[in-house]
């Protein structure tokens, strides 16, 4: 069991690498030979499936009490990701072309608060590691009911017309929710018995080698669609650097105005600069071909945050402190 969480934490450490590796492995493959790489889109369904599940797992779903007891750290983290958040990417849609596809893919990505990522990189940044692992679960209960609010919000009967002509709620039951319920099932099986807690504990290492296999596949894959993004690129990428950029700054003004340590303001700050990208894609991956630079945008959106998180790791504890 050792061994597994040795392995587990050693591969959280260097998952950015394997991630960019796999990209760019993966894209090289697809430039040369794009016939190879078609049928890889298939092979994506049950590898994310799978991701999601011992994703989930790692995730503490049977106990969101424990969660609700810091009243503050639960209001400047709910009113940070779904209110404040919300606003700002309300903003940033204006520097994006009247793209449908394109802003689908930005809304989908940036409106879901992080659930894995952000606690790796919490603790690499020295955040609140504990508080971290309690929010999770109520950050990823809070988002799966308003993210269908907010996309009517923002795109107004064309999301509707996607949810119900069955192109996003079969993708969302799917390779969502029914690896959320197993693995709430693993987890309350888990409590008093010691081979289905030890279970858990293997699937821990699992989420980083499956993840930099989706990169992979996602990259060999989707390759062919980076060139139809074309004008579009530059916008976008000014999107998710600004996003960056204003999470940190909501992130320090929270702390500040609740008179958070760094430990706990670092841990919001980290919250709103992580993004649900690979929870998110099986919904842009389900979309018709039409819809599909949805995933190109999301898959760029990761990329440019493993290097924001590179450079948060080093910027927010000089800009976030304790108050003296």
């Amino acid at each position: 069991m050792m061994w597994f969480m040795d392995t587990a934490k050693s591969l959280e450490r260097h998952q950015v690498w394997f991630y960019l590796i796999a990209i760019v492995v993966g894209m090289a493959v697809g430039w040369m030979s794009p016939e190879k790489t078609q049928s890889w889109e298939l092979l994506l369904w049950p590898v994310l499936g799978v991701l999601l599940y011992t994703t989930f797992t790692q995730v503490p779903l049977t106990h969101v009490s424990s969660a609700l007891g810091d009243r503050s750290f639960l209001s400047a983290l709910l009113a940070g990701n779904f209110v404040l958040i919300p606003l700002v990417i309300g903003a940033l849609l204006l520097l994006l072309p009247d793209d449908p596809a394109i802003r689908l893919g930005v809304l989908l990505v940036l409106l879901v608060p992080c659930t894995d990522w952000f606690i790796s990189f919490t603790h690499l940044g020295g955040g609140d590691n504990a508080r971290a692992v309690a929010a999770a679960p109520i950050l990823l209960i809070a988002q799966l009911i308003l993210l269908p609010v907010y996309l009517w919000l923002f795109m107004g009967d064309l999301a509707v017309q996607l949810a119900v002509g069955s192109y996003l709620l079969p993708a969302f039951f799917g390779l969502i929710v029914l690896p959320l319920i197993l693995a709430a099932l693993t987890q309350w099986l888990s409590d008093g018995h010691a081979k289905a807690s030890a279970l858990i504990g293997v699937l821990g290492w699992l989420p980083v080698p499956l993840l930099t296999v989706v990169v992979f596949l996602i990259a060999g894959s989707q390759v062919r669609l980076v060139s139809d993004i074309g004008n579009f690129f530059w916008p976008v990428l000014l999107v998710f650097i600004f996003y960056l950029i204003s999470a940190a700054v909501i992130g320090t003004g929270l702390s500040r105005f609740f008179g958070f340590g760094a430990p706990v303001g670092l841990t919001l700050t980290f919250s709103f600069g992580t993004r649900n990208s690979f929870v998110m894609l099986p919904l842009a991956l389900s979309l018709p071909e039409a819809w599909h630079l949805a995933v190109v945008v999301i898959v760029l959106q990761s990329l440019v945050e493993l290097f924001g998180m590179i450079i948060y790791l080093r910027w927010l504890p000089q800009l976030i402190r304790s108050p003296d």
